[in-house]
């Protein structure tokens, strides 16, 4: 399994390209050529997005007696960051292309093969120009080494002051050439040198108050309030251990390399619970909450079959952590994270009562105990869990139909309380005063309890095809039998018609909000 490959790029562009067309992700800024790293949500993506967080609300704090709800502050103090050591201490080693200016991490490069060609410099004999700059190609196995003169030739021309100048024309200044193994100092991209390491800040740092000396952060995770907080909602609800706070917001990272589109962002928004216990509880709580997890994915849509639990070993966790898993998801670019469940032992609120120079103990009433809690933190990425939400829905199916005509037809399978639309409502003909009235009033009858699109444009085959593209799991047709004039049985019902069978039934007017609200929640 670890070594099947999930990829399928072109079934990434044309999610990307859905994406778009249809007004669920724009790229932020993109009027004067975008932001990298941050997204705009339209309004199919911003319906999606709250369904996502009101569900995960619904089943982690209100359907629950032991969780209970924080909105902090974004704009963080900054020794709450430096307590719990992300002031100082929350950088990636970060290296540059010499080539192509790319910003890449250190530890993400993969080890490479091959014959490295090393230059001094380069030289123009007509204009008299020349540099002396060390720079290197990697040549992959096989291959011939006098193809790094390409690449060489690239980067040099880049220093000349005449750019009209061809690279062809430059003479090169060999040096040597060395055959390496699992060296990690190219660009996999394009073979050339990177730079040495460097610790490269992930915090966005921002001045703030009347002189502009004050110092804070746009924080880079939501659990810090959390902690900060902790005593305080101990202390104002009545409640004892194990409990649990939640919370939805956005955090900032200074990525060094945005990518997969919305996957690996500068700006995203987190669904994070800090569950407090006692330290026996631990383990045990962790593979619970893992379990309910993985529960809540198959809710909202993602089979568990895509789903895979990457337990962290030893040595490779966080060094308070003493239990970790990821939860991952097939995405069409690979297998990736979506979600971590962690046992971080009692470490933050350690830290923070260390920091703050005020405790932090929970004092259990039946065994007169006081304590540092541990905790136990499953935290979700909303953005990733919306883009896995659309890739797991996007599909194209080739229909044939009477006459033996194919056509592709494109959906989006949401389950239906993830859906950004629930109902489509169309009159049959937007010339007949009398349906265009019944449509109104059930579009009226509907709005407060879910989000509905009414429609009156085009043919209703046509009408249907927009709305499976956008994810809308039921569309309501009023037609002549609504008003009995094909059957006098038939009045005052309407044609329901699924999504994904697209197969069509007749249903009462008064029975739609019923049996729509048993479907879409």
């Amino acid at each position: 399994m670890a070594n099947k490959d999930f990829t399928d790029p072109a079934r990434m562009e044309k999610i990307v390209s859905l994406c778009k067309r249809r007004g669920f992700i724009f790229q932020a800024g993109e009027l004067y050529g975008g932001l990298n790293g941050c997204w705009d949500y339209g309004p199919l993506g911003a319906e999606l997005k709250r369904n996502l967080k009101e569900y995960w609300w619904r089943k982690t704090v209100q359907e629950r007696d032991d969780v209970l709800g924080l909105d902090g502050a974004i704009l963080t103090m900054e020794q709450v960051l430096v307590s719990s050591g992300h002031v100082g201490g929350f950088s990636d080693p970060m290296c540059d292309c010499l080539l192509s200016k790319a910003r890449l991490r250190a530890d993400q490069i993969p080890a490479q093969d091959g014959t490295a060609v090393y230059f001094k410099g380069a030289k123009h004999e007509a204009t008299n120009w020349s540099v002396e700059r060390v720079f290197a190609v990697l040549v992959a196995p096989g291959k011939d080494p006098i193809e790094s003169h390409k690449t060489a030739r690239k980067f040099y021309g880049e220093l000349m002051p005449d750019k009209k100048i061809s690279p062809k024309e430059l003479e090169l200044i060999e040096d040597r050439r060395e055959e390496v193994t699992g060296t990690t100092s190219f660009n996999p991209e394009n073979g050339g040198l990177l730079t040495e390491p460097r610790q490269f800040n992930l915090m966005l740092q921002t001045n703030f108050g009347a002189t502009g000396d004050q110092i804070a952060y746009l924080r880079p995770e939501t659990a810090q309030s959390i902690f900060v907080q902790y005593k305080n909602v101990l202390d104002s609800n009545r409640i004892k251990l194990p409990f649990g706070i939640a919370q939805v917001g956005k955090s900032f990272r200074n990525e060094i390399n945005p990518r997969n589109f919305t996957f690996r962002s500068r700006e995203f928004e987190q669904m994070e619970i800090e569950y407090f216990c006692r330290p026996e509880d631990g383990l045990r709580l962790t593979d619970e909450w893992l379990e309910t997890r993985l529960t809540f994915y198959g809710e909202i849509g993602i089979p568990r079959e895509k789903l895979h639990v990457l337990d962290i070993p030893d040595g490779e966790r966080a060094f308070y952590s003493q239990k970790t898993y990821d939860i991952e998801y097939e995405f069409p670019f690979g297998i990736q994270e979506l979600e971590g469940v962690a046992y971080r032992t009692d470490y933050d609120l350690g830290v923070h009562q260390k920091g703050s120079g005020k405790p932090l103990l929970y004092f259990d009433e039946e065994t007169k105990e006081k304590f540092l809690p541990h905790v136990v933190e499953p935290s979700a990425g909303c953005d990733r869990t919306v883009l896995a939400l659309i890739c797991e829905a996007f599909d194209e199916e080739t229909l044939t139909d009477d006459k033996g005509k194919e056509d592709l037809r494109t959906v989006l399978r949401f389950v239906p309380r993830m859906a950004p639309v629930k109902v489509g409502i169309f009159p049959l003909l937007k010339n007949n005063p009398e349906l265009v009235r019944i449509a109104k009033e059930i579009q009226k009858k509907l709005q407060p309890w879910m989000n509905v699109f009414y429609d009156e444009g085009a043919a209703v085959g046509k009408r249907y095809r927009r709305q499976d593209e956008i994810g809308t799991p039921f569309c309501v047709t009023v037609d002549f039998d609504t008003l009995g004039e094909n059957d006098p049985a038939n009045t005052g019902t309407v044609t329901i018609r699924h999504r994904d069978s697209m197969e069509q039934e007749r249903m009462p007017v008064d029975a739609l909000l019923p049996w729509l609200l048993e479907r879409v929640r």
